[in-house]
């Protein structure tokens, strides 16, 4: 299913759906981010997806996390909570949701980066590689608030 991101742009169609997710900010050792390169959009992002009915905010972005990045995290805080009306993504399938994401901080437990059926390619990167990675500006956003010492951000 391709999908097509808007943020503060008068073209963006209407949502019609509003649908919680989490993911996380998963920081290394050596002070590198976990990203994965979306296979619908060909961005970097933070590994981040729906939360599912019975599960908790942060078991499902340590489950999100495990499958899109093959890395296992454990929670260290939060980065924030996005719900910023104007984050619109548009999906092939019709779904049109204003986006509300919560960011977890996290460390990780074990694992090797992986491509998956959603990401085709996973990697630490250090954040002054970061300005040469095509990333969307709410998942810039949301790193920025990591790197600039800013969170708990909260829309």
């Amino acid at each position: 299913m391709g999908r097509r991101e808007y943020w503060h742009d008068p073209e963006a169609p209407a949502p019609n759906s509003l649908v919680p997710a989490s993911g996380v900010l998963a920081v290394n050792e050596r002070g590198e981010i976990l990203l994965q390169r979306r296979r619908d959009t060909g961005q970097w992002a933070l590994p981040m997806g729906k939360q599912e009915l019975g599960e908790t905010i942060a078991e499902c972005a340590i489950r999100e996390t495990k499958e899109e990045t093959g890395i296992d995290v454990a929670i260290t805080g939060l980065v924030g909570i996005f719900s910023d009306p104007s984050h619109i993504v548009a999906y092939t399938d019709g779904e049109v949701r204003q986006e509300y994401e919560v960011t977890l901080l996290g460390r990780p437990l074990g694992g090797f980066p992986a491509a998956n059926s959603e990401a085709d390619d996973v990697r630490w990167a250090h954040p002054y590689e970061l300005d040469a990675l095509d990333i969307h500006p709410t998942m810039r956003r949301q790193i920025a608030c990591y790197l600039n010492r800013t969170y708990p951000h909260i829309d």
